[in-house]
């Protein structure tokens, strides 16, 4: 290497043969790196069609045999859908009638009637309750031979003007 120092003591004649050295190892070293950026190149290349091959989309493919098993299935499938679709399509009929799942007691069962109503008809803010409704639940008794069915009649009272209502409470069964 060269000192700037030493440069400052060449005369012109040693300094023209310094820059005519200097300018004839340019292109070797251009070379050098020309070869060595294609070398780059070329590996790099190389490791994405690796990367390609090894992690790429995968070439298996289905061969005939097993694509006749998708065909066979596709017309039940299809059918299958449009049975579906065509269920869809029409309109719902009328909801069932809500009926009780228990069939009611037969009537030529002898009947006794329980009332339940409430301690008092009168509301708690001093107003007269009316009565609304009832609700019967029917409960088969038996005794020594003799079947008989015992209705338990609830009273539904409302007070119109805090427009609450009461109702005696269930008894236990």
């Amino acid at each position: 290497m060269l000192d700037p120092a030493s440069l400052a003591q060449l005369d012109a004649q040693q300094l023209r043969e310094l820059a005519l050295s200097l300018t004839g190892q340019v292109p070797g070293k251009d070379r050098e790196i020309h070869l060595r950026q294609t070398k780059i190149d070329q590996l790099t290349h190389e490791m994405a069609a690796l990367k390609r091959w090894k992690f790429g989309r995968s070439t298996e493919q289905l061969d005939s045999g097993q694509a006749l098993l998708f065909e066979e299935t596709l017309a039940a499938d299809l059918a299958a859908i449009e049975h579906e679709l065509d269920g869809l399509r029409t309109p719902p009929a009328k909801p069932p009638v809500c009926q009780p799942k228990r069939a009611p007691l037969p009537p030529e069962l002898p009947r006794t009637e329980i009332h339940h109503e409430p301690d008092s008809t009168a509301c708690a803010s001093g107003c007269q309750m009316q009565r609304i409704s009832e609700d019967v639940s029917e409960k088969l008794d038996y005794t020594l031979g003799l079947f008989s069915v015992e209705r338990h009649v609830r009273g539904k009272w409302v007070c119109r003007s805090c427009e609450m209502i009461h109702q005696a409470p269930v008894p236990p069964r």
